[in-house]
């Protein structure tokens, strides 16, 4: 609201002969009022309100942000992983010694499991040499192409 408004106002209040003009309108108040007619002169006050601050919110104090290291990734042995899709049997028979255990030195030609399929039963070699340090896979259970099946430390 602008000076040429409140004079148009008090403009309209002597015509009609008002004593108090008050208008609120969007964070913005104005509030007239004229003296008695009593010979004394017209008094106007305009009060003007703002709306109440808004606090703002203190920018927050800088936390200094942990940069992510990745971690070293976990040293793992080789696996030697399945051929092909079968049941898997850590024995050449059920009444037979299992062909490798944890701790087992094996060489790349060396059967380490059998693996059925389709009735066949086809020997897995471990095609590398070294320590078994993990048998991943519980006896007579399925396995998948390319499934891990031991985890070998080369020597």
């Amino acid at each position: 609201m602008d000076f040429k408004d409140i004079k148009s106002i008090v403009d309209l209040m002597k015509k009609n002969s008002l004593s108090e003009f008050e208008m609120e309108k969007e964070g913005f108040k104005i509030k007239l009022r004229r003296a008695s007619e009593e010979g004394r002169p017209e008094e106007v006050q305009v009060q003007h309100y703002l709306p109440p601050a808004v606090p703002v919110p203190a920018a927050p104090a800088e936390v200094p942000v942990a940069v992510p290291v990745p971690a070293p990734a976990p040293v793992t042995d080789p696996e030697i992983k399945s051929p092909m899709i079968g049941t898997f049997y850590r024995k050449p028979s059920p009444e037979s010694e299992s062909y490798v255990e944890v701790g087992d030195t094996v060489t790349a030609d060396m059967v380490v499991c059998i693996i059925e399929a389709m009735k066949v039963m086809n020997e897995i070699k471990a095609e590398m040499s070294g320590v078994v340090t993990e048998i991943l896979i519980e006896d007579s259970r399925p396995v998948e192409f390319g499934q891990p099946l031991f985890r070998v430390r080369p020597t």
